[in-house]
């Protein structure tokens, strides 16, 4: 098979009317001047020999390396040695003569052949080229492409382009490809083939790019902290004589137009105008990048990098996207004034994005979004919108053997408990807190019913952790926020409202008000761990009421109005306002959370330190073996076999990170209708348990935290249907979080009273024990309190005495306090029965019926 001529291939960047073809446009970093200027072919034609008209070039714009190649017929790169003909003959080679070991003990075809034909069903026109197999196959050729990717990418694109002609359109009809005439499809026959190249040799730091690295390819990882609009950025510039109607193509160079002054057919000067809707554009997107947090260095700030993403790669990531990029390092000069072309002696740097990638596989994946618009068009026969989907880049990480390890693993009749053990591994025992971490984890399936109207169901799960200190609540946060995909971590004191939602600023290249996103948004279909929840600030606290359960944030700032996405899980730890709990006081009165948080908090979890002379004992050699490799400590039998048994069944990190990505994107268990009679049987169940002592043990939000946590605990066993053992499990732990967090510490019986009003049932009498006397007393003296009202200190001390001699039930252990009475006052006047006057301090009481 002879090969296409590559000369002929370069041939297509201009097409008859000297327009850009496909190759340039798509190639946004490229500058084509460049391009057409460097004598890379010999026989690439002279502007005025292939009738190209307005475009000239002259020895002197090719520079004295290009003419005296020229002279010489030399064929090298524009300002290097390197020889066009042997780069594109080594080119050629790797990708047509290169295998990995396994393809080539298999005798199979090369391995970018194989990726070439599926290029050729899937019509997607990309080459990822392994830089690690480039430089297996050509060290020379690997830092030819490091060094000079301006100049190499663009032959690479053409070498790929001929090699694809060659070896997968131009084959026998029998195989399958092109028409029914044998020959191949028109839009393939003229496809370009752009490389993309990926897992180069060496990764740097952000910080570490420096002027070494200009136009130099270059990767590097960091978190995407914004994205802006698709940009038109105009490639090619369409200008019309308005005398003879002739037409003229201009490239644009350095962002610079130049506009033909004399029109070559009539002669006329000065008679052109720019025809806008003939100009070719394409799209560009700014983008903004952060170093990682573990990549920072001790007592410094995250240093930032700005990108420049074209065509395809445009909104391919998005805002809290952990990625690897590979891309040009870039210089950029600045003007001193917009209105005249003196350039400052700093410029500026950016990237030119050439690729992107997921960069942390022991992170779990999340399921794709669904296209705009695709959830408005659920089908009738199943009126619920499950998010669904997968990742492209992930998709590629599991293979068919990883999914059969999946599934082999999932029926194991031991997978809950190998998955418990994988969670935080370091932790020593709170077992039931490590459950309810996993269940957030593989997290349930939030569902929209779209043609009903009956709203969005979350599936997120969201807990709080509280109790004593040193109890490993930050290490847990830790270990969640390391293995979740778009894990934000943040502490509540270093937390603002606009620093978790989101803030306005000025974008630096059109000096627009734009929104920027806040930690909430930023984790949007990922988990928000937020340490030291008590003490975030009260208006920081009240913008989480709307995440937690709509899982939107609302905006309406500088006439920006919007509604963003924050569909995250919330994994907060709090500390008792005393440091210590104390058992005799309410989860509320410990850590004073308003309870309106309280209640949208799925799972509330008390760690305490209890002291235990064996559970001491077991927990300090746990923590001792961390230490060391060597078993120094005799443990006692049971705990060695747990340790061996650990040993033996242990999941690495990675697998199990891939296991909950599989699962979150290919699991969505469907309820059955024998399981929806026991949600309701157990939901009932739990409301009866509050009837002989008139408090309210279970609410709706139960119910659904109940359906949410049954889903992960199907999925945990890659089950397509909730089974009974998971709806019983999730009723367990939700009562084991309810007796932990809703205990009534005066009769010791569970009252949500406590989580949703904060009031414990002891509290709630004795207040209204104060609200029916405060009535009874006014009654009393009602022709006074009907001519002049009552004065705030005379009925106050009124009550009071009457407390002492005991005559108010309810407060016979406690004497009435001020604060009680003020809080008395409050509740009757929202209830519309008194009237309060005067001074806010010492008021005026009367019947809220008397005149004033």
């Amino acid at each position: 098979m002879e090969p296409s001529n590559l000369q002929e291939l370069s041939h297509s960047v201009l097409n008859t009317h000297g327009q850009m073809s496909n190759f340039v446009k798509q190639r946004g970093f490229l500058d084509p001047n460049r391009l057409l200027h460097a004598p890379q072919f010999s026989s690439l034609p002279r502007p005025e020999a292939s009738g190209m008209q307005g475009t000239h070039f002259s020895n002197t714009q090719l520079g004295a390396a290009g003419a005296t190649a020229e002279m010489s017929n030399t064929q090298v790169l524009w300002g290097t040695n390197i020889n066009t003909n042997d780069l594109q003959t080594n080119m050629r080679d790797f990708l047509t003569t290169f295998r990995m070991q396994e393809e080539n003990m298999l005798g199979q075809e090369p391995h970018y052949i194989q990726l070439m034909k599926q290029i050729a069903e899937t019509e997607e026109f990309f080459l990822d080229v392994d830089c690690t197999h480039l430089f297996d196959f050509n060290k020379q050729l690997y830092k030819q492409l490091e060094d000079y990717p301006t100049d190499v990418i663009p032959i690479f694109d053409l070498v790929a382009s001929a090699v694809y002609k060659d070896f997968v359109l131009q084959m026998d009809p029998a195989d399958g490809m092109g028409d029914a005439s044998g020959m191949p499809d028109i839009e393939q026959n003229d496809a370009v083939i752009q490389i993309r190249p990926f897992n180069l040799k060496k990764s740097y730091q952000i910080r570490a790019l420096d002027p070494s690295f200009i136009d130099k390819l270059i990767t590097f990882q960091g978190i995407v902290i914004r994205t802006s609009d698709a940009i038109p950025e105009m490639k090619e510039a369409c200008f019309r004589c308005s005398k003879c109607k002739r037409e003229e193509f201009k490239f644009i160079e350095r962002g610079r137009i130049q506009e033909p002054e004399n029109c070559e057919q009539c002669r006329g000067k000065m008679t052109y105008e720019m025809i806008h809707n003939l100009c070719m554009f394409s799209d560009k997107q700014h983008v903004k990048i952060q170093e990682t947090p573990e990549a920072v260095p001790e007592g410094e700030t995250p240093q930032t990098v700005h990108m420049c993403a074209y065509e395809d790669l445009v909104d391919f990531i998005k805002p809290g996207d952990r990625v690897e990029v590979v891309g040009i390092y870039r210089a950029q000069g600045i003007r001193m004034n917009s209105n005249v072309r003196t350039l400052k002696n700093i410029y500026r740097t950016y990237i030119d994005v050439i690729g992107y990638s997921k960069s942390d596989v022991r992170r779990y994946d999340n399921a794709a979004e669904k296209k705009e618009g695709e959830a408005e068009m659920a089908p009738e026969e199943n009126d619920v919108d499950r998010d669904q989907g997968l990742d492209q880049n992930h998709e590629k990480e599991l293979t068919p053997e990883r999914i059969e390890e999946f599934k082999k693993f999932a029926a194991n009749p031991q997978v809950y408990d190998l998955l418990i053990d994988a969670v935080a591994p370091s932790i020593y025992e709170n077992q039931d807190v490590k459950k309810g971490i996993l269940c957030q984890l593989f997290g349930g399936c939030s569902k929209t019913f779209t043609t009903s109207g009956r709203g969005r169901f979350r599936g997120e799960i969201n807990i709080l952790l509280c109790g004593d200190p040193s109890t490993a609540k930050s290490q847990i946060l830790q270990y969640v926020h390391k293995i979740a995909p778009r894990g934000i971590y943040t502490s509540g004191k270093g937390s603002s409202a606009v620093g978790l939602t989101v803030y306005i600023t000025k974008d630096p290249e059109t000096r627009e008000i734009i929104l920027e996103s806040g930690a909430l948004v930023l984790s949007d279909r990922g988990i928000c761990c937020i340490d030291e929840f008590d003490k975030m600030d009260d208006n920081t606290r009240v913008i989480l009421h709307e995440a937690m359960e709509q899982q939107t944030v609302s905006v309406a700032k500088a006439g920006i109005i919007c509604q963003l996405n924050a569909r995250t899980a919330i994994l907060a730890a709090a500390n008792p306002v005393h440091s210590k709990y104390d058992p005799r006081l309410s989860v509320v009165d410990n850590i004073k959370l308003p309870p309106t948080l309280l209640s949208r908090f799925d799972l509330i979890y008390l760690i305490l330190d209890k002291q235990s002379e064996s559970s001491d004992r077991r927990l300090a050699n746990h923590i001792v073996s961390l230490y060391s490799n060597t078993s120094g400590i005799a443990l006692p039998d049971e705990e060695i076999q747990r340790t061996e048994l650990l040993r033996t069944n242990h999941i690495d990190r990675q697998f199990f990170a891939q296991y909950i990505s599989y699962a979150r994107q290919h699991i969505q268990p469907e309820i059955s209708q024998e399981i929806q009679l026991d949600l309701v049987s157990e939901y009932v169940r739990m409301r009866s348990l509050g009837n002989t002592t008139k408090t309210i043990t279970a609410t709706p939000r139960q119910l659904e935290s109940m359906i949410r946590i049954a889903e992960a605990l199907a999925k945990m066993r890659l089950s397509p249907v909730v089974s009974k053992e998971d709806v019983e499990e999730a009723v367990r732990l939700i009562k084991q979080a309810l007796q932990q967090s809703a205990t009534d510490p005066t009769t010791g019986q569970i009252n949500m009273d406590i989580i949703t009003t904060g009031q414990t049932k002891t509290n709630s009498d004795r207040l209204k024990a104060i609200c029916d006397y405060i009535l009874t007393s006014m009654t009393e003296f009602k022709k006074m309190v009907m001519d002049k009202g009552i004065k705030y200190g005379n009925l106050f001390d009124f009550l009071q005495k009457k407390a002492e001699d005991g005559s108010i039930a309810n407060l016979t252990e406690h004497m009435l306090n001020e604060k009680e009475f003020r809080e008395a006052l409050n509740v009757l006047e929202d209830d519309g029965q008194i009237q309060l006057n005067g001074h806010t301090s010492a008021p005026t009481i009367r019947f809220a019926n008397s005149s004033a």
